[in-house]
């Protein structure tokens, strides 16, 4: 079968490839086109304003928890409301933010820096000097993107540092060395040789040491990855005793190579490339994703591993074995205090969590974390204290921040308010047996007087991301509290199960992921939850491929799906944006051996005239620099020629996430739910 859009000469001939100009005016021309009647028909109902407000007050309430990291003697948060839609980067000391109205110190008005410059700023974080902590990089970007412009920060002078460090909009790498020097990643334009700085997924593939006073074409060249790389770069690990340069090269999404930096001389790191591995002051930890076997030795995919770095670069192989998976628990996270190692486990999808001693990796017992509760470490201050600020919720109980030192204890100081009424929904977790006989763990919350009606499966299974209970602010009010049923699916592809369950599922094995989600929606009609034309699917991003998936092969399981920022056409994907960086999780569509496998699950080349589809609403945003809105517009373009109907909706502005402010993300999680509500349950 030839693709949509190539010719047996394998050129293009698709129709719609102007629908790729990003910001093309007769791109956007039909954009607007599209986005008119949409609008005009979901928000025309007093639900539609009711979901609006709903999960506008969720995203803006003042009560929510302000969640912090420490720098030094203060705790910084990145806060949006409803009067700062843009946000305000602020801080506070650890005794004022234990109370109920910590005295914030706002250092960056981002609605007022908007105003002032007339852009479409969005906060894209900061990195702060240490140890004093009194300047910062700070990332701000325009409307969403993940490229962004990158300014030098004075918190003594609240001012913007005049000749200091700053790079124009790309999608740049920067970090501090000291005061006077950074390292520095971006698109310092055609090398000597002809060459791109830039790598094929349009990352830094050139890393530089930049000097204060100097300009950046006169910056050091440190280290240098190839074209075909997804990136390249450099970092000072700053740790106080164990001061260390690193550089790496990821040569694919999954794959990197990592060397020492020392004396201008590039030391390998010898651990496998698809590894997890990290240098804390003189152990090297290692989290291999395949089995390895060194020293006659094999470490499984997903264990935890650790020598002495030292030793390690001059052949030493004894190693501790810190963590070892079996078939219900997986490794999910580590981090470290000044003292410890955390461990954060999953077992069937549920968080266990445990301490260690550093050095004699000893456990140690950790009162006061909450049992039946998703546990993850926000924050921690590894090098000057024990200090560990935690986050625990589920899907009925609102989030709580827990604050204490790692082998003292914890306490509750934070706890967010409760949007719908959890005590009456239920959470329950079930199996579904996938085609190759596969158990699929999925999670079903409804109201406890809810047997059966309009059901919602949410679904990503891709880049070894978990779906892990939380709690459903936003979904809780404007699904499960109006009689809805919500189904989270631990399909592969995620790392529910550690790295097994995702590389199953990579390149010609990507397959299990669409049956694994099919398989659920099956069991939930022959549970009796629900009917084929009351359910319906959501996913964004490599759930929106899912979902297209869906669209094509499945379609008699939905009565509605609703697809986000999705990935599309897999026969160009590597050639828009950041899409080649993912040929390792897909597959490279210009061999002919690996299209075959990526064929029959690219929705653009499988939509057909003939087939009877669910009711679908797809959404992008024009902003989105990672996954190009060419691959919704196609989709909807393609359909609508070959007869079908589809509500499209494209936000002109909101990067990856689809959303730029509270705002903008309450009207598309609005327009989603009224999709929903209207094609599922017409009348109610």
């Amino acid at each position: 079968m030839t693709p949509a859009g190539v010719d047996t000469a394998g050129q293009d001939t698709d129709p719609y490839l102007w629908l790729e100009d990003v910001t093309g005016d007769r791109a956007l021309d039909w954009v607007r086109a599209h986005n008119e009647p949409t609008v005009a028909d979901l928000s025309s109902t007093s639900r539609f304003g009711d979901l609006q407000a709903e999960a506008l007050e969720v995203l803006d309430t003042d009560d929510r928890i302000p969640y912090v990291i420490r720098r030094g003697e203060f705790l910084y948060n990145f806060w949006r409301d409803a009067a700062n839609p843009k946000g305000l980067w602020r801080r506070t000391t650890l005794e004022s933010y234990r109370t109920d109205a910590p005295d914030w110190d706002v250092l960056i008005d981002v609605d007022a820096l908007a105003a002032a410059e007339d852009e479409n700023w969005v906060w894209a974080g900061v990195t702060l000097l240490r140890p004093e902590y009194r300047r910062g990089l700070v990332s701000l970007s325009r409307g969403g993107a993940d490229a962004s412009v990158v300014r030098e920060f004075d918190l003594e002078t609240r001012d913007w540092v005049a000749d200091g460090f700053e790079l124009p909009e790309n999608k740049s790498t920067i970090g501090w060395i000291d005061h006077d020097t950074v390292y520095v990643g971006t698109d310092f334009g055609e090398q000597p040789d002809g060459s791109s700085a830039l790598t094929t997924s349009g990352y830094p593939r050139i890393a530089k040491r930049w000097r204060r006073g100097t300009p950046l074409e006169s910056a050091e060249t440190v280290f240098v990855g190839e074209v075909d790389d997804v990136s390249a770069s450099a970092a000072f690990d700053n740790t106080p005793g164990y001061e260390r340069h690193f550089a790496s090269r990821a040569t694919d999404f999954f794959n990197a190579l990592r060397y020492e930096i020392r004396d201008g001389e590039q030391i390998a790191i010898d651990v496998p490339t698809d590894a997890h591995s990290g240098v804390r002051h003189d152990w090297l930890f290692v989290m291999p994703r395949s089995d390895w076997t060194i020293a006659d030795r094999t470490y499984p995919a997903g264990s935890l591993v650790v020598f002495d770095y030292p030793a390690y670069l001059t052949g030493g192989r004894d190693a501790t074995v810190l963590f070892m998976p079996d078939s219900h628990t997986s490794l999910s996270d580590y981090g470290f205090t000044r003292s410890h190692l955390i461990l954060v486990t999953l077992r069937d999808v549920h968080t266990e969590v445990s301490l260690h001693d550093l050095g004699t990796w000893e456990p140690v017992a950790m009162p006061g974390l909450p049992s039946l509760a998703t546990i993850s470490v926000l924050a921690t201050d590894a090098d000057e204290s024990d200090e560990i600020f935690w986050s625990a919720s589920s899907f009925t109980s609102p989030p709580s921040l827990l604050y204490g030192d790692s082998g003292v204890g914890v306490e509750v100081i934070k706890q967010s308010p409760a949007f719908f009424d959890g005590d009456g929904v239920v959470a329950e977790q079930h199996f579904a047996t996938s085609d190759d006989g596969t158990q699929v763990p999925y999670f079903v919350v409804r109201g406890s007087d809810v047997e059966s009606g309009p059901t919602l499966l949410y679904g990503y299974g891709g880049f070894e991301n978990s779906l892990t209970p939380g709690y459903l602010a936003i979904a809780g009010r404007s699904w499960i509290a109006r009689g809805g049923i919500y189904v989270i699916a631990n399909i592969r592809g995620g790392g529910e199960y550690g790295p097994n369950w995702h590389t199953q599922a990579q390149k010609a094995g990507r397959h299990k992921v669409y049956e694994d989600f099919a398989a659920v929606a099956r069991a939930l009609v022959a549970q009796g939850l629900t009917t084929p034309a009351q359910l319906a699917a959501q996913g964004g991003s490599n759930g929106g491929l899912l979902m297209g998936v869906m669209l094509t092969r499945y379609p008699e399981l939905f009565g509605a799906l609703v697809c986000q920022v999705p990935l599309i056409d897999m026969r160009r994907y590597h050639l828009l944006l950041a899409g080649a960086s993912w040929m390792a999780e897909y597959g490279d569509p210009d061999d002919p051996d690996q299209w075959a496998f990526m064929e029959p699950f690219s929705p653009y080349a499988n939509l057909s005239a003939d087939a009877d589809y669910p009711q679908i609403l797809v959404t992008t945003s024009t902003r989105d620099d990672r996954v190009h809105p060419g691959h919704a517009r196609k989709l909807v373009a393609r359909l609508e020629e070959l007869g079908h109907d589809v509500a499209y909706y494209e936000n002109i502005e909101g990067g990856h996430g689809g959303a730029a402010d509270n705002k903008q993300a309450a009207f598309k999680s609005a327009l989603a739910y009224e999709f929903l509500w209207r094609t599922l349950a017409p009348g109610s």
